[in-house]
């Protein structure tokens, strides 16, 4: 995959089943990022599918070797042993971790470290999950709230400067309907192998188009919600 191009599974259409989640992500990490430049870190990089939407000076990829998740064929410039990031203080200008925290066990001893090698003034973008399924068994540890991700990131020192709520509560509920057929329902089609793809091809285009209808004609609310994002500085 090019790294001029968000791979479709994190920019996907509408037939995709995680569409409403996916989508939502990226339209707010996209709008969200310029704020950050210079030698930025990418903690937590993965695969870094969200690279090509930055324009810094220097990119690099941070993970954790562990359970869970594969690592296999990404581009990770540094590995850390899950306590100690592997830079001095005050290294990076800024900072982005995209769904991540929920897969720290001991977050507290790491928002200290995040701190350390951030550069007084440097700003990070950071989303992380509200409501969704278990997932990358058996490191996912916490769903956090928008008043608990404040409280952590503001107990650490941080200064929050926009917190946005991603996805509306039908549009929550209604994408975790949808990834329940496609998780749960649809394998029981596995050995049909005609006839599986064409109810794929046809379900899921119709429950996303279905839900962003209703989603403009339904009353907004955002005490259900699928991701947090919150921009917030040293």
């Amino acid at each position: 995959m090019s790294k001029d191009v968000v791979p479709y599974i994190f920019n996907p259409g509408i037939g995709f089943p995680a569409y409403l989640i996916r989508k939502r992500l990226y339209q707010h990490i996209k709008r969200n990022v310029p704020v950050l430049s210079g030698r930025l870190m990418d903690f937590g990089c993965g695969s870094k599918p969200y690279q090509s939407l930055f324009n810094v000076q220097e990119y690099v990829g941070v993970d954790y070797y562990g359970e869970g998740h594969s690592h296999e064929n990404e581009q990770i410039d540094v590995f850390y042993d899950g306590v100690k990031l592997p830079f001095p203080d005050n290294f990076f200008d800024s900072a982005f971790s995209s769904e991540v925290f929920e897969h720290i066990f001991n977050l507290e001893e790491i928002l200290p470290e995040i701190y350390r090698v951030l550069k007084p003034g440097a700003k990070m973008v950071v989303t992380c999950p509200f409501a969704i399924a278990e997932h990358e068994q058996p490191v996912d540890f916490a769903r956090y709230s928008s008043f608990a991700l404040r409280y952590l990131l503001e107990k650490h020192g941080f200064r929050v400067i926009n917190f946005e709520k991603i996805g509306s509560s039908y549009e929550t509920i209604r994408q975790l309907k949808t990834m329940y057929y496609h998780m749960h329902v649809m394998p029981k089609f596995n050995k049909l192998i005609i006839v599986k793809p064409v109810i794929e091809f046809f379900l899921y285009p119709i429950m996303n188009i279905y839900t962003l209808v209703m989603n403009r004609i339904l009353p907004r609310r955002y005490d259900l919600y699928m991701n947090n994002l919150v921009v917030f500085e040293k």
